[in-house]
């Protein structure tokens, strides 16, 4: 197969482009396209073949089930059921945007899109290409990330070709995704709302409308605890190399990294440095097996959440052999990027 790519204006996009995109929906093709978060891979919700050529192209397990983006509030009624108030407060508020509401599901609904669950999650993006190319497809979308599963997600449409090329028929270029975060999860089944991801939505965000929200607390990593959603218990967001995150209050973490770098020097590793511009600061990174990336503040998570992706995929293709993270405050933003990190380094954490 052969992979188109489609450059369109990510404000005033072309809509014949998103259109001929729209028909090969229709006809159960696979459309990578961008959305304020990252890139997502595309097809027909309805059309179960079509999903399944999703878990096809990404690797991904038949368990892990997948967001469908629609365009219009009115499709709720239609994919989900016993729709509580709850619910339609969070659509008022954050739709279109960076949020996953997850809901029971009507029998409209294929089965593979739940992952075998009574539940299905639905999301209106806030993206104006999204949201053109869903009316125009005239059907929901379901699309997780566009990579392949495990790999750190896409947030332009080159790193959707170095995962996807051959597999898909057209990735729609709309330029660098602006949050980088996949969109918060909600689950709005129970007495209390509960996070199940956390993203651009924040825990802050979602209590000043809802109230008392939970947060899940499989999310830190407790192999103990039963994940409420399949998708949950996967590896995600990884980097080729092993990563190692430093979890320390300053300047604790200077001396966790300063010993971290020198046993990886010590053993002649190449290393990949994410860490704060305060730890650049103080620490040696004068060695040339060291590429150092600076985010910025501890405190200002916003431009790590942009970057992290795009991140290690740079110190990927710079065949680092291990990469070391100095982690991020968890309040607002910090709880989303601070979850990408542990996930990215399978829990390999230092406190």
């Amino acid at each position: 197969m052969h992979t188109h790519i489609w450059q369109v204006n990510p404000h005033q996009p072309d809509i014949s482009i998103l259109s001929r995109a729209g028909d090969i929906l229709k006809k159960g093709g696979l459309v990578a396209f961008p959305t304020e978060t990252v890139y997502g891979l595309g097809a027909n919700g309805l059309d179960a073949r079509a999903v399944n050529s999703i878990y096809q192209a990404k690797g991904r397990p038949a368990d892990n089930p997948l967001i469908l983006h629609i365009a219009d509030q009115s499709a709720v009624e239609k994919l989900a059921r016993n729709i509580p108030k709850q619910a339609y407060l969070l659509m008022e508020k954050f739709w279109p945007g960076p949020l996953t509401i997850i809901l029971a599901r009507t029998p409209a609904v294929p089965d593979i899109v739940t992952g075998g669950l009574n539940t299905v999650a639905l999301r209106m993006p806030q993206s104006t290409i999204a949201l053109e190319l869903i009316k125009l497809a005239g059907v929901p979308i379901a699309a997780p990330s566009a990579n392949l599963s495990g790999r750190p997600s896409p947030t332009t449409a080159q790193d959707v070709l170095a995962d996807l090329n051959g597999k898909i028929d057209v990735i729609i270029d709309g330029g660098n995704c602006e949050i980088g975060l996949e969109s918060t999860v909600i689950d709005c089944l129970g007495e209390k709302p509960v996070i199940l991801r956390p993203g651009g939505i924040t825990w802050e965000m979602l209590s000043a409308v809802l109230g008392p929200v939970l947060i899940d607390p499989a999310l830190a990593g407790d192999s103990s605890l039963k994940p409420r959603a399949p998708g949950m218990k996967y590896r995600h967001y990884a980097p080729q190399a092993p990563m190692l995150l430093i979890e320390a209050i300053q300047p604790r973490s200077y001396e966790l990294l300063n010993t971290e770098i020198n046993k990886a020097l010590a053993a002649g590793k190449k290393i990949g440095l994410l860490i704060s511009n305060s730890a650049a600061k103080s620490i040696e990174v004068n060695s040339g097996q060291i590429l150092l990336q600076c985010y910025g503040s501890r405190l200002q998570p916003e431009q790590l959440a942009t970057d992290l992706y795009s991140l290690l995929r740079w110190f990927d293709s710079r065949n680092v052999d291990i990469i070391l993270a100095e982690g991020v405050e968890e309040q607002g933003l910090g709880l989303a990027v601070m979850n990408r990190m542990r996930k990215a380094a399978g829990y390999n954490i230092l406190h």
